[in-house]
């Protein structure tokens, strides 16, 4: 028996042919807006595409004609965030004020989708997306007008870095949302016990001494650190 040919030997819903859609009011894109509501509000885990179809009056078999898998939702919500995310143009000459400001948009995104950055390693072959296409090809542009001999070291880096922040930040501002709080009630509500575990400690006592800090202005303040550390790195990489 001859051998069964593949037609979408990708697993991914970038090499999928797109089919016609059989209920006029649903399309990929009503689809797409609805599962990043949901994933925005609840998380991966709440998303399923019974739940989807449910929340959009669709049958399970109309979903399926334009997203076969939950796989397939999520590359195709991963890029629409991606979307987002600004990268401005630049000669070179202030390469680090362009990849600055392109690494703060990548932060905000992410923050503003807490799912997100825990996902974009795992969802498929998602850099097949236009947007993250986009995304990286003007990453590339950028570096590369920088005077980086491998551009895509630097961006691996740089991105490494965005993700790892994110993501901790992501996980954080979740938990804070779970409670009811404001990020700054919360702080408040956890200063005295933090007070009391870090006695003896002299660093950590230092670090939990002042109760009237401001937490997010505290989180931007580490992320611009870490992210000058960075390009502190990565501009000694460049050819003098």
């Amino acid at each position: 028996m001859a051998a069964r040919t593949e037609h979408n030997p990708i697993p991914s819903v970038w090499a999928r042919q797109r089919r016609e859609p059989d209920q006029p009011s649903l399309s990929r894109e009503s689809i797409v807006r609805e599962a990043i509501a949901v994933l925005d509000a609840d998380g991966v885990d709440a998303l399923s595409m019974r739940k989807l179809g449910t929340r959009l009056n669709a049958g399970a078999t109309s979903l399926y004609r334009h997203v076969a898998t939950k796989d397939e939702l999520m590359e195709l919500a991963v890029d629409e965030v991606a979307a987002e995310i600004r990268v401005p143009d630049s000669d070179g000459s202030d390469w680090r004020a362009a990849v600055t400001e392109a690494a703060g948009s990548f932060r905000a995104a992410a923050l503003r989708h807490p799912w997100v950055s825990s996902v974009m390693g795992q969802a498929g072959l998602v850099y097949l997306g236009p947007n993250l296409m986009s995304f990286s090809e003007r990453l590339a542009t950028l570096f590369t007008a920088a005077g980086f001999r491998d551009p895509d070291q630097g961006i691996s880096t740089l991105l490494a870095y965005v993700l790892g922040m994110a993501t901790t930040e992501s996980a954080w501002l979740t938990t804070v949302a779970r409670s009811g709080h404001t990020e700054a009630e919360f702080v408040a509500r956890l200063m005295p016990a933090a007070q009391q575990a870090t006695a003896g400690h002299a660093h950590l006592s230092a670090a939990y001494a002042t109760t009237d800090r401001d937490p997010a202005r505290d989180r931007d303040a580490k992320f611009a650190y870490g992210l000058d550390v960075v390009l502190d790195g990565l501009t000694a990489r460049l050819p003098h």
